[in-house]
């Protein structure tokens, strides 16, 4: 599968650019794209829709992934939704009758920890192509959207509102012209929204809507269920509604969410999911949900309601009906009698089931591994393994290279994947699982990356595939409390230093096999109940058992005694002895239950921290950051220039001091003045939950909660960028390193098959044009003693397409220089320029499943210089080549085989002048006899020579084939030369030495 990363990512809704106070330009940086790298493994999915009248079209909407299309029944999956400023999908709908006609509602549309939230309702007309914000905006959360079977622009919308908060905006919405308007028909108070709607397929004005009255608490785990749920039906369009509450749970009886459906062959058969405590269960209703019996309390069909509440109907039979849970369940029988019909191995978490109205055996249901398709009701399905809208709550790398970066997955346990495979691309196999739960943080230790710790706590040996459990005793005793983000990372200062944390941090320095405890609880004792908790706050919360833990945990880069640890339930705590006291440094605006997501020690100063504080679960989606310089007495917000958008990361960079990165519910931002203020970074990434960053070297590499990983390539120039340029810019480049491509040569990947994009190899170079050039823009590489070894021209015309059919990953783009306005980024690929054969490409034509040849030698390691030319000014930057660090080849027999290879690439050139001089002393020379013709036949020759020819088979042609031939077999590795690669070079050079001399008798005569 190719996923195009490079759609345009609009501007947030929330903000224009012109209310942003950028102090750079971004145009300066608008070269930089980030590069996804997968994992393709599926996420949580709870928008799923197919279209009858074409069976192979379905839709999917991912939390935080956006929505993806696939025509081909799933076997591949594009993203169609990039372009819009949420990624956050509670349903999709298609028209019935247009399946042009697209609606989605953005917002999880659920009620459960570590929700996003959405802005409104969108739609399409050309099937994804294009779309429209038609509003609800502060809805949040929208749960479920029905479209009239007969007519497209009418259509209902169950809101859930906020899930953190009292709001307005929530209820049933409904809308005649196509969403161009609203009208709330269905609405109870501020604290009860709708999640589901239906329309009856035989009658659009009969409708049912479930109403919600549900609460996320500002704490972990904390829910509540209000007074206003149940069931309604509307038989006039929507204009009236009646409870349904004959043999349904009451409130009373703990009645929360609802899910249901009606039988398409017979609307009067109705079925549901309750989640009502000890009363909840199956239920059925057979007179259109005017009474209702139960049919089954096996909490396997209907538990954990507020998650799962899915039921189908098969299009073609009442009797035939499957429910959604952790396991999809199926009965044939009108609920009497259940069997299993898809759980794992599978997945598991199933969120929404749809089936083909004119041919059951088609299915898709959607998980919290992605989505699955079966067109052969259930015997097999497509695969999750082909969705990159993996859930992360956190990132790391190693000091491997190429650098793993890891994470652990939302119900799909850990990854650990490259940053570059050598095959071209990162597939499949460049990750794996790496023995971590699928929330937590993971830890390569940095002295030994095969050794990764992770979870609550566990340590996995990637050489034998085992894993330990290395917990502190305490884990399992219940004597302290963690959550399922349990920080664990290593000490900057002392890499043998793990740190641990609940609300206690632990440490230890014997790689788990003992710990010691460093601080007393770091939480509050008590605290003030937020207001967004609303009517169900009590006195007895403020009474309740500590629950606070430790968030984040941040030691300092340059003094071992200095940690700094971060709370959800909203303190700032600080030692700097190790340890052995602290302080609370919480400022005072902070207040009980922000949730300090992501604390970060400057590189630069002791006393300088930063933090960032997540308060949605306050109902607060204002960005907070907040920075101190004194340790910790006082303390800035900085937000400048960030819109409404929670902030979940904040991090330094360990190079350049002022320059700040952030991740929110949405996007990535930069800072350039220590914070003062901030800009999008967000270039081509699509919108996303940005749950943490990091800085590894050159790159940034996030963690997204809906997109798996993404990493921005070579951030050097805007570590250039703090101090303002003008003019021309030529931007300092990174170290190159010498990296091989495509070094095992298999048959290739079907191009279906998903994969991650590989980095750029060889020298990047960034430059900036304040306005076109007027003249040729040029480029020269030299090396330290001022040899030219590239040179490339805006002019230079494209190479030619190979004429055969290999894979795209195969073929290295050709590097054009720009003369045009702005910022570009250009590669050099580290050879010298490529011989002018004919077909010219950027590398050799690939045959089969051949690696293409290279027509020039690799460069040695060492400092080049880059010179940029434009309309007549000159600016210069020098730079370094470094070798692929897993090369251990001495230099010296690198040096052998470069200089043994230039030895076959300058005699190549020459070969190839000579048979030039030739083709031109025959056009000068047309009336030459038939001896001179026959020998000048004889100096060019053909590409053919064998081994064991005698010197009277010499011919330039077969020089250069033999040339070639042995420039191919010096580099196609970084090992010394052979010796009969040296004997055939010298063997070949003594040829060529010969035939030139008899080539330049010949000419004198």
């Amino acid at each position: 599968m190719r996923i195009s990363i490079t759609l345009p990512f609009l501007l947030l809704c929330a903000f224009s650019q012109s209310t942003i106070q950028a102090q750079v330009d971004s145009s300066y940086f608008a070269a930089l794209k980030w590069r996804m790298i997968g994992p393709h493994r599926g996420g949580r999915t709870v928008g799923a829709v197919g279209v009858p009248q074409q069976p192979n079209v379905f839709y999917i909407g991912v939390n935080n992934g956006g929505v993806w299309k696939t025509t081909d029944y799933g076997r591949t999956w594009l993203p169609i939704f990039d372009g819009q400023s949420t990624g956050s999908i509670g349903d999709v709908a298609v028209a019935p009758s247009n399946p042009n006609v697209l609606y989605v509602g953005s917002g999880e549309g659920l009620q459960r920890p570590d929700l996003s939230v959405g802005n409104g309702m969108y739609k399409s007309v050309d099937a994804g192509k294009t779309w429209q914000h038609l509003g609800l905006k502060d809805g949040q959360q929208i749960g479920g959207i029905a479209v009239d079977p007969t007519n497209e622009n009418r259509l209902f919308v169950a809101v859930l509102g906020h899930p953190y908060g009292p709001n307005s905006e929530r209820g049933v919405y409904r809308s005649t012209d196509g969403g161009s308007s609203w009208e709330k028909v269905l609405y109870k108070d501020d604290n009860t929204g709708a999640v589901q709607v239906a329309i009856d397929p035989k009658n659009p004005n009969v409708i049912y809507a479930d109403m919600w009255a549900g609460r996320q608490g500002p704490w972990e785990n904390g829910a509540w269920n209000g007074p206003g749920s149940g069931l309604f039906k509307s038989t006039d369009g929507g204009n009236t509604w009646q409870q349904l509450t004959n043999g349904l749970p009451t409130v009373a009886q703990g009645l929360g969410r609802i899910g249901f459906c009606i039988a398409p062959s017979n609307p009067n058969r109705l079925y549901a999911t309750v989640d009502a405590g000890d009363n909840g269960g199956m239920y059925r209703s057979d007179d259109g949900g005017q009474h209702w019996k139960s049919i089954s309390n096996d909490g396997r069909y209907w538990g954990r309601g507020s998650d799962f509440a899915e039921v189908k109907v098969d299009p073609k039979n009442e009797n035939i009906v499957y429910t959604a849970n952790v396991v999809v369940w199926k009965s044939t029988n009108g609920g009497s009698t259940w069997k299993d019909f898809r759980g794992a191995p599978g997945g598991d978490d199933y969120h929404r089931i749809w089936i083909n109205p004119d041919n059951s055996n088609i299915m898709l249901i959607a998980a919290d591994q992605g989505a699955i398709i079966t067109v052969n009701g259930g015997e097999t399905f497509s695969s999750w393994y082909n969705q990159p809208t993996a859930q992360f709550y956190h990132v790391s790398t190693d000091n491997a290279f190429p650098y793993n970066v890891y994470g652990g997955q939302q119900e799909s346990g850990s990854v650990g994947i490259a940053s570059r495979g050598n095959d071209g691309q990162i597939t499949f196999r460049e990750w794996h699982p790496v023995g971590v739960e699928e929330y937590g943080y993971v830890a390569a230790d940095p002295l030994d990356p095969n050794i990764i710790y992770g979870g609550k706590i566990t340590r996995y040996d990637k050489r034998t595939g085992q894993v330990q459990n290395i917990a502190p005793e305490a884990v399992s005793s219940g004597k302290y409390r963690f959550v399922r983000t349990a920080p664990v990372l290593f000490s900057p200062v002392n890499p043998k230093t793990l740190f641990f944390a609940g609300n206690v941090l632990f440490k230890t320095n014997t790689g788990g096999h003992s710990w010691q405890v460093i601080s007393p609880d770091l939480t509050r004792a008590s605290w003030d109940i937020p207001a967004s908790v609303g009517i169900y706050a009590t006195e007895e919360l403020k009474k309740m058992p500590r629950r606070g833990v430790i968030y984040t945990v941040a030691p300092s880069p340059r003094d071992s005694g200095i940690i700094w640890c971060g709370t959800d339930d909203g303190y700032i705590q600080l030692t700097k002895d190790g340890g052995k006291n602290w302080t609370n440094t919480t400022p005072p605006s902070i207040s009980a239950w922000s949730k300090i997501s992501m604390m970060d020690a400057s590189h630069f100063d002791n006393s300088t921290a930063y933090a960032a504080v997540n308060r949605i679960r306050c109902d607060d989606m204002q960005p907070h950051i907040y920075k101190t310089t004194d340790g910790g007495k006082t303390w800035k917000e900085i937000v400048n220039g960030l819109p409404n958008d929670p902030i979940n990361t904040i991090k330094e960079d360990p190079y350049t001091k002022g320059l700040l990165f952030a991740g929110s519910e949405r996007a990535v931002y930069v800072s350039f003045d220590d914070g003062e203020h901030w800009q999008p970074l967000q270039q081509n990434m699509p919108a996303t939950s940005i749950r943490d960053l990091v800085i590894k070297d050159d790159d940034l590499v996030v963690g997204t909660h809906g997109r798996s990983f993404w990493i921005l390539d070579n951030i050097t120039p805007l570590r250039q960028l703090t101090k303002a340029p003008t003019g021309l810019v030529l931007f300092k480049p990174q170290t190159a390193i010498r990296v091989r491509w495509n070094t095992n040569p298999d048959t290739p990947l079907p191009q279906e098959e998903p994969a991650g994009q590989n980095p750029p190899d060889g020298a990047i170079i960034d430059y900036y044009l304040k306005s076109d050039a007027t003249t040729v823009v040029t480029l020269t590489i030299k090396d330290s003693k001022g040899k030219t070894i590239r040179s490339f021209r805006s002019d230079d015309q494209p190479y030619a397409i190979p004429p055969v059919n290999i894979p795209l990953y195969w073929i290295r783009p050709q590097q054009l220089l720009s003369s045009t306005m702005g910022a570009h980024r250009f590669l050099w690929d580290l050879h010298d320029a490529p011989l002018n054969v004919a077909p010219s490409y950027p590398i050799a034509a690939v045959y089969g499943n051949t690696v293409p040849e290279p027509t020039s030698p690799w460069v040695m390691p060492g400092v080049y210089t880059v010179e940029l030319t434009v309309d007549g000014q000159l600016v210069k930057q020098s730079f370094t080549v470094k070798m692929d660090p897993r090369v251990t080849t001495p230099i010296a027999a690198l040096q052998a085989q470069r200089d043994y290879s230039e030895i076959c690439y300058q005699n190549r050139i020459k070969a190839s002048q000579y048979i030039d001089a030739i083709t031109a002393y025959k056009q000068s020379h047309p009336e030459m006899s038939k001896e001179t013709a026959q020998q000048l036949i004889a100096f060019v020759g053909t590409a053919t020579r064998r081994r064991g020819s005698s010197n009277k088979d010499i011919s330039f042609g077969s020089l250069i084939s033999g040339f070639d031939a042995v420039l191919h077999s010096l580099q196609e590795a970084d090992l010394a030369p052979t010796t009969q690669a040296v004997a055939a070079v010298k063997q070949l050079s003594a040829d060529f030495e010969a035939l030139s001399q008899k080539w330049l008798a010949f000419e004198k005569k």
